[in-house]
């Protein structure tokens, strides 16, 4: 067979490649749901809300496609405080920009703060961009049944583009939900490496991870004006010298997170430190110190320079 005989070679498959924003009201599941699409830790968790305070973005790359997942902070309705006046910008920042919004709220469950958030996506600026159902926490249903009136019921809400009922701690799940987002993907050059994870440093995840090891091992003694500022970030090879400040309001709310001749800084320290190794793949050196800021979460230039957008 000549050249002129040989069959000619298919061109290679379009990339796809989108912007999918994770939105709903606080303590849904967001960020175990990016966590789990991504496939690795990238975001935090904790049963404390306002736990994710940035917009945070995930990557995964499956054959021709790249879905560029945007976590962002449960939309806040109950305080009027600085620090939710900005996290409420950061959501509403990112709507503007997506491709598929992944409207998660708790299967069987739509509460009035579920409804704000939905009343923020059918806003200005959204009109024809598809938006997802996720109903998630499936497996924590009892009786599917209840679901047909349920699923009716938010029919009516919105129309919504796909329902898709799932349990992120089920990569079956994610999987599909994968497949179900492709076809909504605009054909398109990738955004990032095949092999990115995240577009956020190994300085701003550290300071994260010490986050949710502060809200995990203080529970609810802690109020949610706490955070963490990583003041020196050093690498050398295969070992990261790091030193952050967890910062609070009160006097009394230092006394909270040292605990009992500093028993629970330490325990902060450890965790955060085995979880960044694992991370960061080397060997980590970790220094915490609490400092007292009154009224820091009301101050606009303070949220500046913590990192707030």
């Amino acid at each position: 067979m000549n050249e002129q005989d040989a069959a000619p070679e298919e061109p290679p498959a379009a990339q796809r490649c989108g912007l999918i924003a994770i939105v709903g009201r606080p303590n849904v599941g967001k960020s175990t749901l990016l966590n789990a699409l991504v496939g690795q830790k990238i975001s935090i968790t904790s049963d404390k809300a306002q736990t994710t305070r940035h917009r945070i973005t995930g990557i995964r790359t499956v054959d021709d496609t790249q879905f560029v997942f945007v976590d962002t902070p449960g939309f806040q309705t109950r305080h009027a405080a600085a620090l939710n006046r900005t996290l409420n910008r950061t959501v509403q920042g990112v709507l503007a920009d997506v491709d598929v919004v992944l409207f998660v709220v708790e299967a069987g469950r739509f509460g009035l703060d579920d409804a704000k958030v939905l009343s923020l996506i059918q806003g200005e600026g959204l009109a024809g961009k598809p938006v997802f159902l996720i109903a998630n926490k499936l497996d924590a249903v009892q009786r599917r049944t209840e679901m047909l009136p349920w699923l009716k019921s938010m029919q009516e809400r919105h129309a919504f583009a796909e329902y898709v009922p799932l349990s992120a701690k089920k990569s079956a799940d994610m999987e599909r939900l994968l497949q179900i987002i492709r076809p909504y993907l605009p054909e398109q050059g990738w955004f990032y490496e095949e092999d990115a994870l995240t577009d956020r440093s190994e300085r701003f995840l550290a300071s994260e991870i010490i986050r949710e090891k502060l809200f995990r091992l203080t529970g609810d003694e802690l109020p949610y004006t706490s955070t963490v500022v990583i003041d020196k970030f050093d690498e050398e090879g295969n070992l990261r010298r790091i030193a952050a400040s967890i910062v609070v309001e009160r006097d009394a709310h230092k006394g909270m997170i040292i605990g009992s001749g500093g028993e629970r800084l330490k325990r902060i320290g450890s965790e955060a430190r085995q979880e960044l190794e694992k991370l960061m793949d080397a060997k980590v050196f970790l220094e915490l110190f609490v400092k007292v800021r009154s009224g820091w979460a009301a101050d606009e230039a303070h949220l500046r320079s913590y990192g707030y957008e």
